[in-house]
Parts: C-alpha cells; structure tokens; sequence
C-alpha cells in the first residue's frame, strides 16, 4: 500500500508538471527521489499557486468565517477606533448585515451616507434599504430606493429590482412582485431570485407556473458541483422539497 501511494504521488506531480509546462527536471527528482522530491514539488510549484485559485481564496474564507465568524467585524471596529470615517463606518455595518445584525447594522449605514460628502452612495443606499427590509421597515426601504438614482450597472439595476419585489412581496402587493421576480429571474445569477417567484406563485395559486421556475431551478443545480451547491444549500433544498411537493399533487408544466 505504501509503495502504490508513493507511485501515485509521483503520478500526480508529474501529470501536473506536464501540464503547467513546469521545469522537465522535476521529472528526474520525481522518479530517483519520489517522496522528498513529490513533497519540494507541493511547497515550490502546487502551494503558491493555491493561493490565487479563486475556489481555494473561497473555501479559506468560508473556513476562517466559520471557525471565527466576528473576525472581520472586530478588524472593522478597530479600523472605526482609528480612523472616524464614512468608509470604516460603513465597513462595520457591512460586518454586522453579514452576521445578520441588521438592525446595528441600519444606523450606521445612516451615520456613513450621512458623512459622505456629496451625493450619496447609491451602493450604499442599497444596503440600507436591504438592511431596513430584513428588520421588517419595509416601507421605508421602498421609499429609499425609489427615491434613490437609478444604479449604473446592470448587475446593480438587479439587485436594486430584486430588493424592490422582495418589499413588495412584504406589504402585500403581489401582482407587482410577481411582474418583477419574473423579469429579474431572467437574468440574475443565483437561484434566489427564482426560489422567491416560485414561492409567492405557489402563494398565490400558481402552482403550474412555480412548478416551471423550480424544474429550472433543478436543471441548473444538476449542473453544479457540490461546492457550489452549497453556496445556497438553504435554497436548493426549498426548492428541492416544494418541487417534490407540487409533483406528490399531481401537477404538471
């Protein structure tokens, strides 16, 4: 057994030699010198390279999060003590929205588009918005973004349309969510833009047209790894499970 890792270790580093079109004589170190070559191999060429893999700089993050998940937000509060700006300012409320503290988190995106000098951020307005909607003023977050000039991105037009049918959805006015969510699916990545939908169809009797966005929702899941899959697990299983409910009803595209 040992003999057959030994072998497969130099497999593996000479298959990836070969491939980044490394230095040929890591081949000779590889095959007279197998376990203290392999191992020189994964800290000169394999680990450096780790570190600008996008997936890698990832899965380190969601690691440090989990295992410390106020980590950014002490580093934010220490930038604050430091330095009194609308950016540091900004920088914990974004800390506390990511921990789910959205009510702390709504005074200070306040306090940093009140010291910003100029027009306000529109970014920033967005998060305040969101932050007022997931503390339960929807009326207020509506009237903000309505208020608020119109994103230049796309990807920012989304998100802001996104939000707005969310809020929507939230005072009660579900014609105009639905006309929304059924725009927005169209192009926002993600499924919670189609999870919603699909939601506030099956609310409203739709159940047909929910069972189309889910099945959606199914192909493109099949599609991904599960790493990616797991970046909205909460989602895909939702979806997983009302999907299995419409089909135990009978109901068919």
């Amino acid at each position: 057994m040992p003999y057959l890792l030994i072998i497969g270790l130099q497999v593996a580093c000479i298959v990836h030699l070969m491939r980044r079109g490394g230095n040929p004589m890591w081949v000779t170190a590889l095959i007279f010198l197998p376990v203290v070559s392999a191992i020189a191999y994964f800290f000169v060429e394999i680990l450096p390279g780790l570190g600008q893999n996008r997936h890698v700089r990832t899965v380190r993050a969601k690691a440090v999060s989990a295992l410390d998940p106020e980590r950014e937000l002490r580093a934010a509060r220490d930038a604050l003590d430091l330095a009194d700006t609308a950016a540091n300012r900004l920088r914990v409320a974004d800390a506390l929205a990511a921990l789910g503290r959205h009510g702390e988190a709504v005074a200070l995106y306040r306090e940093s588009i009140r010291m910003t000098a100029g027009e306000p951020d529109v970014r920033t307005q967005g998060k305040l918005a969101d932050a007022l909607y997931e503390t339960g003023q929807g009326k207020e977050a509506l009237a903000l973004i309505d208020a608020a000039p119109e994103p230049l991105s796309q990807s920012d037009r989304d998100r802001r349309i996104l939000l707005r049918a969310k809020l929507l959805e939230h005072l009660g006015r579900a014609e105009e969510a639905l006309e929304l969510y059924a725009d927005v699916v169209t192009r926002m990545p993600g499924e919670e833009a189609r999870c919603r939908y699909a939601a506030l169809l099956i609310a409203q009797g739709w159940d047909r047209k929910a069972l189309v966005v889910l099945e959606e929702v199914e192909k493109r899941m099949k599609r991904m790894d599960r790493q990616q899959r797991a970046a909205e697990a909460d989602m895909y299983r939702w979806a997983t499970e009302a999907l299995a409910g419409l089909r135990s009803k009978g109901v068919t595209a």
